[in-house]
């Protein structure tokens, strides 16, 4: 089994706010799914009220991320999963509840310890 990170920038999703209560049951219905399936490992969604911090390998602080990557915000689902197929059935199911297109990313298999 592989794990997949299934994933969505905050920006992304664009809805009327009358929409937000079915979006967010919608929502709710996929990790119940996912857990109920058992290929459930994390979901969430970062807090973009707080500001990243870069800690160095000597331990020195720096506010901000890296200044070369990405600004992540957004939504993640970790899932582990039989195959990338299956990862893009996942990523469809969670793009209709969330109403937005979803990024799937593979990763690497035996670097880290899993749950």
């Amino acid at each position: 089994m592989t794990e997949y990170m299934i994933s969505f920038p905050s920006a992304a999703m664009d809805f009327p706010d009358e929409e937000f209560q079915a979006v967010s049951d919608a929502a709710f219905a996929f990790v119940q799914e996912a857990r109920a399936a058992g290929v459930l490992l994390f979901t969430g969604g970062i807090d973009e009220d707080v500001d990243p911090i870069l800690v160095a390998g000597d331990g020195t602080v720096t506010e901000g991320g890296y200044p070369q990557g990405p600004d992540l915000k957004g939504g993640y689902a970790i899932l582990r999963l039989d195959s990338r197929d299956e990862a893009i059935e996942w990523a469809a199911k969670i793009a209709t509840a969330c109403r937005c297109s979803q990024e799937v990313r593979q990763f690497q298999p035996g670097r880290m310890a899993s749950l």
